[in-house]
């Protein structure tokens, strides 16, 4: 039994030990990012080139679900091989309408492309920031409030995301 608290007290003392050893801050990247004039409108771009896509695919599946209507309505005075033409017509303008989703929202696809092209660059300069303010403030840990990391609570006065915009140039809160 003295065993056992005595492994509790060491745990606790060095989880104490470790926390006011350890310098912690946090970030908000989504409030970084729109307070970024170039990401905002490379995010805009991405976003109409994405909407025109998604157009072009709804049009391409109305005149598939039109074809199949139409095949529907009048199969009954179809030969066979008129049938069979007319259903490997429309099977061949589906898998044309996947093969155009592939291409342009598909995992390395046109959309993801140009996101890397426009996006990916400004957030590594604001990662860069962020590594670099770190280093000189002696940060051991930066989260970020924005994402998925769970933060139940952030004094404000930990919160480094106005500095990062600082240091890359930019006034903070201006959106």
């Amino acid at each position: 039994m003295k065993k056992i608290l005595f492994a509790l007290l060491f745990v606790t003392i060095s989880a104490t030990t470790f926390a006011q050893n350890q310098r912690f801050a946090y970030v908000n990247t989504d409030y970084i990012l729109k307070n970024i004039p170039e990401f905002t409108e490379a995010q805009k771009k991405v976003d109409k080139m994405s909407e025109e896509w998604k157009a072009e695919v709804e049009k391409k599946q109305k005149e598939i679900d039109d074809a199949y209507r139409t095949f529907q309505n009048e199969q009954y005075l179809m030969t066979e091989d008129q049938k069979k033409a007319k259903i490997k017509e429309i099977e061949n303008k589906e898998k044309a309408i996947k093969d155009y989703q592939k291409q342009k929202f598909g995992y390395e696809g046109e959309l993801f492309q140009k996101r890397q092209e426009l996006i990916k660059p400004i957030q590594d300069k604001v990662y860069d920031a962020i590594e670099k303010l770190s280093k000189d403030r002696g940060y051991d840990f930066v989260f970020d409030k924005s994402g998925s990391t769970l933060i139940l609570f952030a004094d404000a006065k930990n919160d480094r995301s106005d500095d990062i915009l600082r240091n890359l140039g930019y006034t903070p809160g201006s959106k």
